[in-house]
């Protein structure tokens, strides 16, 4: 499918990215710290409180008088969110309804899918849907993989959304909430209702900087909603709903704790790294990913600190029931949730004044006045691969199709140690390579690298050397590890067999575009 893109140049990081998506210019990836953003923040149309109902209730009969009141016509953006995971049921409502109404040519910008949003697809195949700007998970990922997608996809981090909405790079016409609890003003929670989710911070955005916001609701609440993470005085209209989603299916499969005996190795080894390297002491602060060896790390690094009398000065959500535990026990003064991964964790954040609902704008967004993200000491992460420059990729698989989103992947590598969390090998694929397919996250970033078979430590990182030297940690080169791996499996694996043809792009933290995914054949 030919898509306009302008020319490929090689940006700073040696990868050959377009200059054109989606009809607008990009900025080529200059370097970590290397692009000064210019201007001012992007604002919606300013409203008049005449327009609205002096009773505050913003209430209307249902979404499709919402969107069309809105205004949704072809070849706008339209906006959902992800706080209910694979049990959301709004974003595809809102899409149907779009394309009930007529409307062709819709950017989907979400913050993020799951594979219950698969019919996407099909409105795409309609063409009320043009194009995703968003992570594309399973079966949307293979789609646009393919090549048969009309537009370019644009994989951003959690951060790198806020930032395009607040530079005014991506212009977001309608946004659609899902709120568990709303009042007829449009005020809106995720903490309690029959579809608590939590945290609503990744909707923030959307409610300030959208041109209309509605917010659809399964619980319509006397005002005022509290506490509210939506403000009314944002939003336009209020629709009500039998169900927003199923709360049950926030955890899914990548938000269980691993049982592999080699994942849970992992795990310990990165514990007992952050207690040996001096990370954990007293008023220390952590961030764990939604990955099964990240969540396996956190109570074997509880264990510890209880046994060293250590507690956190706080711990960075992704919430969960074992970072609740945390909390609970006194380990940490307080977690700052950016998403919530269970139930455990919705309770929490509705009970516990120190379980504090977060926003991409204070966690990690690069064009704000600091973030949170630089001021953890420590981060698990995981990743698809890793290369001997350190670099990683979280996008694609070793065959090139593009099956996870970022999320808050690439913000957490602002942490003062950011450590990967990885097997050696997948499927009987290695997963250290020479260089990765999609590059996600630059290597000077990406401080350690732990594996089942012992621990390397980025050549940049000298003072984390001194700190384990002499330690009975495994220490080792990714080399010998990769040489380990090749040696067991009977060498490298294949390089994917890809096209020269953009089917998307990976956006680096300050909106620049750091690589591009190619359309794999036969995909």
């Amino acid at each position: 499918m030919k898509r306009e893109i302008g020319e490929l140049v090689t940006n700073a990081a040696e990868r050959r990215v377009p200059t054109l998506v989606n009809g607008r210019r990009q900025v080529p990836f200059r370097g970590v710290g290397g692009y000064e953003p210019r201007g001012s923040k992007h604002g919606p149309p300013i409203r008049s409180c005449r327009d609205y109902p002096a009773d505050g209730d913003k209430r209307v009969a249902g979404l499709r008088e919402a969107l069309e009141r809105a205004g949704l016509a072809d070849g706008m953006t339209l906006s959902t969110h992800h706080h209910l995971r694979n049990g959301d049921r709004v974003a595809l409502y809102a899409l149907e309804t779009a394309a009930d109404m007529g409307v062709r040519d819709l950017m989907w910008f979400p913050s993020a899918s799951f594979p219950c949003h698969e019919p996407v697809i099909g409105l795409m195949q309609r063409g009320a849907v043009h194009h995703i700007e968003g992570s594309m998970n399973g079966p949307l990922g293979r789609y646009c993989s393919s090549g048969r997608m009309r537009g370019l996809g644009v994989l951003r981090s959690h951060g790198g959304r806020w930032q395009a909405i607040q530079d005014g790079e991506v212009h977001v016409d309608v946004a659609v909430i899902a709120a568990p609890a709303a009042d007829p003003f449009g005020n809106a929670t995720g903490a309690f209702g029959p579809s608590a989710c939590g945290s609503l911070g990744f909707a923030l955005a959307d409610s300030i900087y959208a041109d209309r916001v509605i917010v659809v609701t399964d619980n319509i609440v006397p005002f005022p909603c509290l506490p509210w993470q939506i403000q009314g005085n944002n939003v336009d209209y209020v629709v009500e709903v039998e169900s927003i989603g199923d709360p049950a299916k926030i955890v899914s499969g990548t938000t269980q704790i691993t049982r592999s005996p080699d994942r849970l190795r992992i795990a310990e080894l990165v514990a007992r790294f952050i207690r040996d390297a001096g990370i954990m002491r007293d008023g220390f602060s952590f961030q764990a990913g939604a990955g099964g060896i990240a969540l396996a790390f956190v109570p074997i690094l509880a264990r510890m600190m209880r046994e060293a009398g250590v507690v956190a000065g706080f711990v960075r959500g992704g919430s969960t029931k074992y970072l609740v535990e945390m909390l609970e026990q006194g380990l940490t003064r307080a977690i700052l949730d950016g998403q919530t991964f269970d139930l455990e964790g919705v309770r929490s954040i509705r009970e516990n004044p120190r379980h504090v609902p977060t926003s991409p704008f204070t966690s990690y967004n690069w064009h704000g006045k600091g973030n949170f993200a630089s001021m953890v000491d420590a981060v698990v992460l995981g990743a698809t691969e890793v290369d001997l420059h350190f670099n990683a990729n979280v996008v694609t698989h070793s065959d090139g199709v593009l099956l996870h989103g970022i999320g808050g992947w690439q913000n957490c590598l602002a942490a003062r140690c950011t450590i990967l969390a990885l097997p050696s090998f997948r499927d009987r694929i290695p997963v250290i390579v020479d260089e990765v397919t999609t590059l996600c996250g630059p290597g000077e970033l990406i401080d350690v690298v732990v594996t089942e078979r012992g621990i390397a430590i980025n050549p940049r990182r000298q003072d984390l050397l001194e700190r384990v030297r002499g330690s009975d940690l495994p220490i080792r080169s990714l080399e010998e590890i990769k040489h380990e791996v090749e040696r067991l499996l009977g060498g490298p694996p294949d390089r994917p067999e890809l096209s020269d043809e953009p089917v998307a792009v990976v956006k680096w933290v300050d909106g620049t575009v750091l690589d591009t995914v190619w359309r794999v054949p036969g995909a």
